[in-house]
C-alpha cells in the first residue's frame, strides 16, 4: 500500500494532467501507473522526473531494449520491486526474450558477487586496467 494518496487522472489538476497526457502519448498507453500517481502529489517532482526519464530513455547511442535491460539490472541490484516489474515489462516490450532476461540476471548476480569480493578485499585497481579503461 502506498504511503501517499495516488492521484488519479480524474482528480488531477491541469499541471498533473498535462504530464499524464504526455506520459500516455509518449508510451502509447491509455493508463498511468502507480509510480507517477504517487509522485503526482508534488507536481514539480512529477514533471521534473518525467522530463528526465523521457530524455534519458529516448533513442540515442543505446537502443531502447539495451536501456530497459540496464534499468532492469540496476533495479534488481537496488532491490526495487516496482522498478523490476516496470522495467521487465519495458524490456519485454522492447524485444527482450526469456533467454536474454535469464542471461541478464546471471550477469547481475555475478557482477554483484564479484563487486562485493573486490570491495571486501579492497583490491587495488591495476595500472594496466586503468589504462585500458581510458581507451589506451
Amino acid at each position: 500500500m502506498a504511503l501517499v494518496k495516488l492521484i488519479e487522472y480524474a482528480e488531477a489538476g491541469p499541471e498533473v494532467r498535462a504530464v499524464y497526457d504526455d506520459i500516455m502519448k509518449t508510451r502509447n498507453v491509455d493508463w498511468i501507473n502507480n509510480f507517477w500517481k504517487a509522485i503526482a502529489n508534488d507536481p514539480k517532482t512529477l514533471k521534473r522526473t518525467w522530463e528526465s526519464v523521457k530524455e534519458v530513455m529516448a533513442p540515442g547511442a543505446l537502443d531502447a531494449r539495451t536501456k530497459e535491460l540496464l534499468y532492469l539490472a540496476v533495479s534488481v541490484t537496488n532491490n526495487c520491486e516496482y522498478c523490476i516489474v516496470s522495467h521487465m515489462a519495458g524490456a519485454r516490450k522492447a524485444g527482450a526474450n526469456d533467454a536474454m532476461l535469464a542471461e541478464l540476471m546471471a550477469v547481475v548476480g555475478m557482477a554483484n558477487e564479484t563487486n562485493r569480493l573486490v570491495n571486501g578485499w579492497r583490491v587495488e585497481v591495476d595500472e594496466k586496467l586503468q589504462k585500458a579503461a581510458r581507451g589506451g
